[in-house]
């Protein structure tokens, strides 16, 4: 597989666990565990909704990594990781569902 396609299977995978937060686990910080229930929801619709990908910030195309700013609470990053099917190594292959 091209490192092109490859990237785009990636970056698909990537926007749909996303978008829905349903495609694979979802692990939070203990601070953003620890926010109110109406700030915690607004992180992640922010979260939900990214979409600034740019060269600059997603050289690989994979979309797995970004910042959002919420008023209140500055800054706050995210990642997607790709961990094998126990959580304990990497995924072999994250073009892999």
């Amino acid at each position: 597989m091209s490192t092109a396609p490859r990237s785009a299977t990636i970056a698909q995978l990537n926007d749909e666990l996303r978008r829905t937060l349903t495609t694979g686990d979802v692990m939070l910080t203990a601070g953003i565990r620890a926010l109110p229930p109406g700030q915690l929801r607004a992180v992640l619709a922010r979260v939900r909704r990214h979409d600034d990908f740019t060269p600059d910030n997603d050289p690989y195309g994979e979309r797995d990594f970004g910042a959002i700013a919420l008023d209140g609470l500055g800054r706050i990053f995210w990642k997607i990781d790709y961990c094998d099917p126990t959580l304990t190594f990497g995924s072999e292959d994250p073009a892999d569902p």
